[in-house]
């Protein structure tokens, strides 16, 4: 009787006998489900997409599909949010926030440069491999002028006039003025800074026994029409260069004359000068 060599290796298992093999559960050349690819090569246009993209378990199917479309257009083609929004039907707010995942994922970067001509722009680059080493730019990164942790410092305003006499109502009436003028102009729109370095500026001219309407036409009459970058610089600018003079209170024969503070109206709300509140001349008069 022959004796079985228990040495010799058995045979190798069919494939056919496995449990996951990929025709297991085809029967008669009909699937129960999933993909069917019909793949053709691919000798120009085409681009190259890897798997860690195309499967990625974290980023939504838009921003994978609009990292796909970034990978595939040539260098020096526009991806800024208007560009892609006219492109694509999802609008601006998604695709901004399908950017800021493949920001967040590495898939893009986008970094502030300032140009030759000094226009600052944003640089977008695109990365096909997150976190490959050796990844060469097109121009080098701009060094930073200061230290990350430190807020950029705002030049200073111009210097504005003061007031003789800051009293409290002619600050409040300057303050009006001021928040008035963007009804004038709506590119004179001020922050609460801005304003509070401004308002002694408009009381030196509502001392000049100038009306509030006087001194808003001064500020916004003759504007450039190019967009103002800085309104509250070039109103600080007029309130200091065009400053009207004060007007005399002493003559050689008379002693200096008492300047009382601004006041305004009870009746009509126009700004005069009196010792105390109450109704201006022409409201006094009837006239």
């Amino acid at each position: 009787m022959d004796i079985p060599n228990t040495s010799v290796r058995s045979r190798a298992q069919s494939r056919g006998d496995g449990k996951n093999h990929p025709s297991r559960g085809i029967r008669k050349g009909v699937q129960r489900g999933g993909v069917i690819h019909d793949n053709s090569r691919h000798t120009s246009r085409f681009t190259v997409i890897g798997n860690h993209l195309a499967q990625h378990t974290e980023l939504s199917l838009l921003a994978i599909g609009l990292a796909v479309h970034i990978q595939s257009l040539p260098s020096g083609a526009l991806v800024d949010i208007e560009t892609l929004a006219g492109r694509f039907p999802e609008g601006r707010s998604r695709i901004a926030g399908a950017l800021r995942e493949l920001e967040l994922h590495g898939y893009l970067r986008r970094t502030r440069v300032r140009t030759d001509g000094g226009l600052i722009v944003t640089r977008t680059v695109s990365c096909n491999r997150p976190g490959r080493s050796g990844v060469t730019e097109e121009q080098p990164r701009p060094r930073p002028r200061r230290a990350p942790d430190k807020p950029a410092r705002r030049r200073a305003l111009p210097a504005v006039p003061q007031p003789v006499y800051p009293a409290p109502d002619l600050l409040r009436t300057a303050l009006e003025v001021l928040a008035g003028l963007r009804g004038k102009d709506s590119r004179l729109l001020l922050s609460a800074t801005d304003a509070e370095h401004l308002v002694p500026g408009v009381a030196a001219w509502l001392e000049r026994d100038l009306p509030p309407e006087a001194v808003q036409r001064a500020l916004t009459t003759g504007l450039p029409p190019e967009p103002l970058t800085r309104p509250a610089a070039l109103l600080a600018h007029r309130l200091a260069a065009q400053l009207p003079p004060l007007l005399p209170f002493r003559t050689p024969e008379a002693p200096p004359a008492v300047r009382h503070p601004l006041q305004n109206c009870d009746v009509c709300d126009r700004a005069f000068r009196g010792p105390e509140p109450g109704t201006c001349e022409a409201c006094a008069s009837g006239r």
